[in-house]
């Protein structure tokens, strides 16, 4: 469950702590003091989308954090990730003026996929979101095979296992084709892997050609560098280097018998002569080197441009031996295609028959699993004041198995739509084109109620859920909140007194300015508040002297009903 809620700087909210309570807290104001952004807070601790504009007007940061009590599920999503599985999760969010955000999970860093794969196992959340997800018939399914989740776990993973390996199938038949498309291929590859090969490409090849260029390119230079070194060098008519240094070692040998420091410059001189001997004699080989064949430039560049060719075509040398490698398997399975094609076909007809016989399990589990789901919506919506609803699961007919792949998927072959009649005498007809905003409110809780007995996420939060209804409709949906809080914490956004009072902790919700600036806070409500907040959702705080006794005996009644449920 999630035990505490921290808020910095988020819209008008500057500051805040919320501790809840594991049953039903409720959080209720005025028109725009704030309720929203409490449930845009909970959205980014849940993984939403940040925006920047959430940020509260002149900071440059801000932050969420949520200390939720771990379950199982959140535990094994917490050890997929590599972290500990601790029995509290602590996450923060901390977010940016420049858009920017960092997630953390236990004091390491996360993504937002990773922060909503784990809360999806903590907290399922009731709002705006759900009632477009109706709209969608594939959203349909995905909640009857949550209801039917157990029957068909082992049967879908069968049919996931078998799906994969018809796609799997699928690829290789498109690898190799059929007769004209092999032939085609195969003379593609055939043409490439003689043109790579025909090359014989060296691992380096274009590195020492392209130094050789530069070689052969700065002849004229490297002729007149080298001869000029040999003549600076080498003994000539005129003074050179070697001269100059014969000198000098003349003059230190004079003298080296008069102290060691003279013999041992002389050592060194007469080394340096050597060096600059051979020095002379290299630079000499080289100049004879340096006349080059116009001719080999040509072919040097021709070699170059065929290289790069294959490069730009096929990748670096490394890339190409690979290339070279795969292709050459891939002609193989060509050349020996007509076989190969029918061995896969084959695979792909049992492929398809056996995931064709799982969907039609899954789909056989899915209709008589429909049933009961059925009766227990109506039931729920009877409670709820649609006493003569009626409600069907409406299954699109299966295709046969010859055309059944378009349609396949890994969840099977079902289409699913919920139907529904709110009156008597009325047919069922689709539940997005008919219903209205009461009776979705009203459906979606029905759908949350039943779900709530078979799920195992700890935390619910509703909001918007009193959309479009009041009086004994409000009380009947009040009364459903109460028996989900018994095995649920619930957290609920309410403007109904008739919610309000079957809180366990009630917040209130205010805006207040000061200091030039607007801030919204939140107080727990003690029990005179509660009843002052109550009559003040009722309408009559102001007006009649009898609403404070009429909040008070509603609230008693709550506490009354709430007693008598978890006694039952």
């Amino acid at each position: 469950m999630l035990k505490r809620l921290l808020i910095r700087n988020v819209a008008l909210i500057k500051s805040l702590e919320l501790d809840f309570c594991a049953r039903l807290n409720i959080l209720s104001g005025e028109t725009g003091a704030g309720k929203s952004i409490i449930v845009d807070s909970l959205m980014l601790l849940l993984g939403g989308k940040y925006d920047k504009t959430v940020l509260r007007y002149g900071e440059d940061s801000g932050f969420v954090e949520g200390v939720f009590d771990a379950n199982a599920g959140a535990k094994k999503i917490l050890e997929d990730f590599g972290y500990d599985a601790e029995d509290e999760i602590i996450v923060n969010r901390k977010f940016n003026s420049d858009g920017k955000n960092e997630i953390r999970i236990n004091g390491r860093s996360a993504t937002a996929l990773m922060l909503r794969a784990l809360t999806e196992k903590l907290v399922d959340i009731y709002g705006q979101n759900e009632y477009q997800s109706l709209a969608k018939n594939s959203e349909h399914l995905r909640i009857l095979d949550y209801y039917v989740r157990h029957n068909t776990a082992a049967a879908l993973k069968n049919l996931s296992a078998e799906y994969a390996k018809l796609q799997k199938i699928n690829r290789e038949l498109r690898e190799v084709g059929d007769d004209k498309e092999r032939l085609q291929n195969a003379d593609l590859l055939s043409y490439q892997i003689n043109e790579i090969e025909k090359a014989r490409v060296r691992e380096g090849e274009e590195d020492e050609l392209v130094a050789r260029r530069r070689v052969i390119t700065g002849a004229e230079r490297i002729a007149a560098a080298l001869n000029t070194a040999k003549e600076s060098l080498s003994y000539s008519d005129e003074i050179n280097a070697q001269q100059l240094i014969s000198q000098a070692l003349d003059a230190l040998n004079s003298v080296s018998d008069i102290g060691g420091v003279y013999k041992e410059l002389a050592g060194r001189l007469n080394a340096v002569s050597i060096e600059l001997d051979d020095i002379a004699a290299v630079a000499c080989d080289e100049l004879d080197n340096t006349e080059f064949d116009p001719r080999e430039l040509d072919a040097l560049e021709s070699r170059l441009d065929v290289l790069r060719s294959l490069k730009r075509k096929y990748g670096d040398y490394a890339k190409m031996t690979r290339w070279l490698s795969e292709a050459k398997e891939r002609l193989y399975k060509l050349e020996t295609g007509a076989e190969l094609y029918e061995k896969l076909q084959k695979q792909k007809r049992d492929a398809l028959a056996a995931a064709y016989g799982l969907a039609l399990s899954v789909s056989a589990v899915r209709k008589a699993g429909a049933a009961g789901f059925e009766k227990l919506i109506v039931r729920e919506l009877a409670d709820l004041g649609m006493a003569d609803a009626s409600f069907k699961i409406v299954f699109e007919d299966l295709p046969a198995e010859n055309d059944c792949e378009k349609v396949l998927t890994q969840n099977g072959l079902d289409r699913v739509e919920f139907y529904l009649s709110a009156n008597a005498g009325h047919p069922v007809k689709p539940l997005v084109k008919i219903i209205s905003g009461g009776e979705l409110s009203r459906f979606m809780l029905a759908l949350k109620v039943v779900s709530s007995r078979i799920d195992d996420i700890p935390t619910m939060i509703f909001d918007e859920v009193d959309t479009g209804i009041s009086g004994k409709i409000g009380q009947e949906v009040a009364k459903k909140l109460a028996v989900i809080s018994r095995s649920h914490q619930v957290l609920c956004v309410t403007h109904l007194p008739q919610i309000a009072s079957m809180a366990d902790n009630h917040y209130l919700i205010e805006k207040s300015a000061a200091n030039n600036e607007t801030v919204t806070g939140v107080t727990l409500l003690d029990q005179n508040g509660v009843i002052d907040e109550i009559s003040r959702l009722s309408g009559a705080k102001d007006i009649s002297v009898q609403s404070h006794e009429n909040a008070r005996q509603m609230k008693a009644w709550s506490d009354s009903f709430k007693s008598s449920e978890s006694s039952g």
